[in-house]
């Protein structure tokens, strides 16, 4: 198989915020006097959008509380904002998978606010040529952004491949019939990306790179250097 458009997920694939969104959901119940999840509940959720992960994760969450709810996970996550880093070497491989013509997307359970915030603190917009939100269309596993994003950048199914650190991402890959890449150092554990299914594992972007390297069609008729 080989792939000229590659869509990743962000949280936990990208930048390292597994953590600081698991606090955020834990501090919010806290503040609201909700019974607080364990760490793997809060990080089982992320990928999906806020709302529904919400209500997944805080069962006794009403819907005349997930207002102030929201606001309270936004300042406590947006307290550790500044200090998430991206994974080592996920930039560099933006880089190279689009200077050999591979077309780059990202599918995101955040918000077009807060991707497009993170997009521009980063300075990684230019990567890519299309992106989705779930407050844009319906959040994962439905493939919705993964079949706007096909269509929207002409490439058929069999030259996409899915990225991403949880099995929503995977689950969504299967819906709309694309491959997927599961990487194990974000929010699911190996055993839940395992059950999920997806056509290859990687531990590392380093990993990803050289499976990338070997799977990416390129303007060149030549692997990634």
């Amino acid at each position: 198989m080989r792939y000229s458009l590659v869509v990743f997920d962000w949280d936990g694939t990208v930048i390292d915020s597994t953590q600081s969104i698991v606090q955020a959901i834990q501090s919010a119940c806290r503040d609201l006097g909700l019974e607080v999840p364990s760490a793997a509940q809060a990080r089982w959720v992320i990928g999906l959008s806020l709302e529904s992960a919400l209500y997944k994760v805080v069962p006794t969450l009403t819907a005349e509380l997930l207002p102030e709810f929201v606001r309270r996970y936004k300042f406590h996550y947006f307290t550790r904002d500044p200090d998430l880093c991206l994974f080592d070497g996920i930039s560099t491989l933006f880089e190279e998978l689009r200077d050999n013509g591979v077309a780059l997307a990202v599918a995101t359970g955040k918000s077009r606010v807060g991707l497009d915030r993170v997009l521009e603190q980063k300075k990684l917009g230019h990567y890519f040529a299309a992106t989705r939100t779930a407050d844009e269309t319906f959040s994962k596993p439905h493939p919705q952004m993964l079949n706007e994003l096909m269509e929207t950048l002409m490439v058929p199914a069999e030259e996409t491949v899915m990225i991403g650190d949880t099995s929503h991402d995977i689950l969504m890959a299967h819906n709309a019939g694309v491959e997927s890449i599961a990487v194990t150092y974000g929010a699911h554990s190996l055993r839940e990306l395992n059950e999920s299914k997806p056509t290859r594992i990687v531990d590392d972007v380093a990993g990803l790179a050289n499976l990338l390297q070997m799977h990416c069609k390129t303007n060149r008729n030549q692997v990634l250097s």
